[in-house]
């Protein structure tokens, strides 16, 4: 599998297109973490976004004939299909199953909370981080978008801009608009979260 290396992802995708299980592996594992990822936060769904992976790459080895270079990656061409198969998939109902603390979720929530020192006391709970997950699903979906491929996926914004088929001027304008409605819809939580710190315990019958 180490002669893989060198390749293409194109040309792995046309030997997996060919019957090469190894090419296809390879293939696999150099993009399933990225899909999967941007399925997980924009559904809050371990199950959802499992399905979705699995189901990127079955289309891959269905479809991937009518993958053509001139038109993008191979990265950009899954995500595509995995943009779709999460469209279909947020409009059913999934149970939350949170992952293990993130740090992109923790950069992001540090980056749009007024009161910094309270946001590190708070980052610490569980609750904090699902709270920023579910209230990025809670967004339109041009604005989950940018936020999961910027700043939870790490894309660059023309990485982003080639995965949404947008310009960048598009991404970054939404990506503004997206922190502005996060930074709100999380400010009555934080102010909650600030309220109970500064009561402290005293008052408390337990």
């Amino acid at each position: 599998m180490d002669s893989y290396e060198t390749w293409s992802d194109a040309e792995l995708l046309k030997a997996a297109l060919a019957g090469e299980e190894d090419a296809f592996v390879f293939l696999y594992e150099k993009l399933k973490g990225g899909i999967f990822r941007y399925a997980f936060y924009m559904t809050n769904s371990l199950g959802a976004a499992e399905e979705v992976t699995q189901d990127v790459f079955m289309t891959l080895l269905r479809d991937g004939k009518n993958y053509r270079k001139g038109r993008g990656d191979v990265a950009g061409f899954a995500f595509g299909i995995a943009r779709n198969l999460v469209r279909r998939l947020r409009r059913r109902e999934y149970v939350y199953h949170p992952l293990p603390d993130d740090d992109a979720i923790h950069r992001l929530a540090a980056s749009l909370v007024t009161e910094p020192e309270a946001l590190q006391r708070n980052l610490i709970r569980n609750e904090t981080l699902e709270n920023v997950r579910m209230t990025i699903r809670s967004l339109p979906v041009r604005y989950a978008q940018v936020i999961v491929l910027c700043d939870l996926c790490e894309f660059s914004y023309a990485e982003a801009a080639s995965r949404l088929e947008c310009a960048v001027g598009t991404v970054r304008s939404r990506l503004n608009r997206a922190h502005a409605l996060l930074a709100k819809k999380l400010r009555p939580f934080n102010s909650a979260k600030a309220g109970m710190q500064a009561a402290g315990t005293e008052g408390c019958v337990i």
